[in-house]
């Protein structure tokens, strides 16, 4: 070997085929593994639990269930609401959004698990066991032809006829050694193509998870966002007028940044209250969320009641009047869904 690298001494070389079958082996064994490291950071980005997972698995333990990113803000959020109370508008906000962050933990999980049992673990496995087994044929072959190129150099070197017959004798059992070797390693070789086409398979099944997961998530911020899209909020700001002006608290709505959203339903609220202002009837109205009344003039609403509401001449037009049983006060347009 040293001979070799020093050009004093001759190398036999692999054919053509052989070597690009390990060139070919060597290639996929790099990107196999820097997809399997990158796979690894985008499932579990925090380096520290990758290590921690890392470290359970050698010591064939099972690693402690913790809480991940979505489901540790999702709780947060359930804490938050229940603390500034459910029946607030805000609170109520941040409970939906908290169980909507705890699903999309959920689903976290299984991409992750899903992933790891279909797509990690086929590279992982061809990484220490199939590609191990080539590495060490190929390091077998490497020994068989320096085997044979070192009989080789004793038979040009042979001055006695002895000597030379001993040596012809050592290159034909090298030079079959080496053939023979050489077929094992190509045939190890050939069924590169095999784990291409079963890794090929593997990433279907990670594009799928993919898939499942994102597609679970969107539905989710869907249903949240149908949820909040006539969530009402109370704004009370007086920064631009005087402190003597008393400011009323006019309810709006909570307004999602969504600049695709159809405006449909907008349309047909705003009609319909308009036609029950120009009727001077009555109407029955679902109330979407809780409502606490500031003063006497207002009635407290509880969401998912039905009460009849009506307008009055000269009354704001974010207000109507409200009757349930002998109450009677205005109610904000924005907590009401008129009912047909």
């Amino acid at each position: 070997f040293t001979e070799e690298k020093l050009g004093q001494a001759e190398k036999t070389e692999l054919d053509a085929h052989l070597e690009n079958l390990l060139s070919k082996a060597e290639c996929t064994k790099l990107w196999t593994e820097k997809i399997m490291k990158q796979t690894e950071v985008l499932l579990q980005p925090n380096p520290n639990a990758r290590i921690e997972e890392f470290v359970y698995e050698k010591l064939d333990r099972k690693a402690p269930s913790r809480m991940n990113n979505p489901e540790l803000l999702g709780q947060h959020m359930i804490d938050a609401g229940n603390e500034f109370g459910p029946g607030t508008a805000y609170g109520n906000a941040l409970i939906k959004c908290g169980e909507t962050q705890k699903r999309i933990g959920t689903a976290d999980r299984e991409l992750i698990q899903t992933s790891a049992i279909n797509f990690l673990t086929p590279l992982r496995n061809f990484i220490e066991g199939d590609y191990k087994t080539i590495a060490k044929e190929r390091k077998l072959l490497q020994n068989k032809r320096l085997d044979l190129d070192a009989a080789k150099t004793r038979l040009k070197k042979a001055k006695v006829a002895e000597a030379r017959a001993a040596s012809e004798q050592e290159v034909r059992i090298t030079q079959s050694e080496f053939d023979r070797q050489a077929e094992i390693t190509r045939l190890l070789l050939e069924g590169i193509s095999s784990t291409h086409a079963h890794h090929l398979r593997c990433l279907n099944d990670f594009v799928e998870a993919q898939m499942t997961y994102y597609a679970q998530c969107y539905q989710y911020m869907l249903d949240l966002q149908k949820q909040l899209g006539s969530f009402p909020s109370t704004f009370l700001s007086n920064n631009n007028q005087s402190s003597s002006t008393p400011v009323q608290s006019v309810p709006a709505p909570l307004v999602l940044a969504s600049a695709s959203l159809p405006s449909v339903g907008n349309s047909v609220v705003t009609s319909g209250i308009s036609e029950l202002r120009s009727s001077s009837g009555s109407r029955k109205a679902r109330v979407l969320y809780d409502y606490d009344a500031a003063n006497s003039s207002e009635l407290s609403l509880l969401a998912d009641e039905v009460i009849t509401v009506y307008s009055i001449p000269g009354m704001d037009s974010d207000w109507l009047m409200g009757e349930r049983g002998n109450q009677k006060g205005k109610v904000p347009i924005t907590y009401l869904e008129l009912l047909n």
